[in-house]
């Protein structure tokens, strides 16, 4: 297969599922991930797709969001380091909510294998995360879900899921983000999906972001929470120094915002 083939094939595949992930283009397309970067490489410099760290995404990620089972695939490692560091935050018997997105799934994955999970109530948005503690042998762990109309990032947002959560209240809430915008703060491609965020955020104790340095060099439409809105932001060691920088270090709130970097 040619190289304007193989392009062709890639864009192809970006326009229905938003993001595509190096290793599974290498098997789909039967060449090897060399390869595939090149031809992403080559369509990056021609501004028809983004790269990201694993794979790509399409250049309209400012108003579309790609499937979850797409990137679920994508980042793993990052996740992963976020996601453990992350469990440091919950304590025996807490309530607490966990949004949508993968980097939230994979938080609730290391927590349920924790022992700080014991007795804990989990408030959701997400359909995998709520699937992943209805699959768990033990009953220690109590799961809520809000209900609302599903997104591509398998999340329920929308009025319904806004009423269930504003009749509730946790210690700490847990939410991942599409982008990073400085000065602005995180956001979303989905309006309702930000709102649903914001929700969760007002019944919440304390609001924690989980995002991965990828998320820096993104943008998207709907903001749901300003920099001195959350307490800590959770992210790897891939940011660079100049965006670590610009970040703001802390805000309003009466407990000090911090940005934890696992290693």
């Amino acid at each position: 297969m040619i190289s304007s083939q193989r392009q062709h094939l890639i864009l192809s595949r970006l326009r229905t599922r938003g993001a595509v992930r190096i290793t599974a283009l290498s098997k789909e397309l039967g060449v090897s991930a060399m390869t595939v970067r090149r031809d992403i490489a080559e369509l990056a410099d021609k501004g028809l797709l983004k790269r990201v760290h694993g794979g790509a995404v399409t250049t309209s990620t400012l108003l579309s969001e790609p499937l979850f089972s797409v990137k679920s695939q994508m980042d793993i490692g990052l996740k992963d380091a976020i996601a453990q560091e992350a469990v440091n935050y919950v304590s025996p018997g807490d309530v607490i909510a966990i949004g949508g997105g993968t980097t939230a799934y994979v938080f609730a994955q290391h927590l349920l294998e924790s022992q700080q999970s014991s007795g804990i109530t989990i408030l959701t948005n997400s359909i995998p995360v709520a699937e992943l503690v209805q699959a768990l042998e033990s009953k220690d762990v109590e799961v809520i879900v809000t209900g609302g109309v599903i997104t591509r990032s398998n999340s329920l947002v929308g009025p319904i899921a806004d009423k269930v959560v504003q009749s509730l209240r946790v210690n700490t809430v847990f939410l991942g983000t599409h982008s990073v915008s400085i000065p602005r703060g995180f956001l979303m491609p989905n309006s309702l999906e930000a709102a649903t965020d914001m929700a969760m955020m007002d019944i919440a104790d304390r609001t924690i972001i989980l995002t991965d340095h990828t998320k820096w060099s993104s943008t998207s439409l709907s903001l749901f929470a300003s920099f001195d809105q959350v307490d800590t932001v959770i992210t790897d060691d891939g940011l660079d120094p100049d965006s670590v920088a610009k970040t703001p270090r802390s805000g309003q709130r009466t407990r000090p915002r911090q940005t934890r970097q696992p290693r």
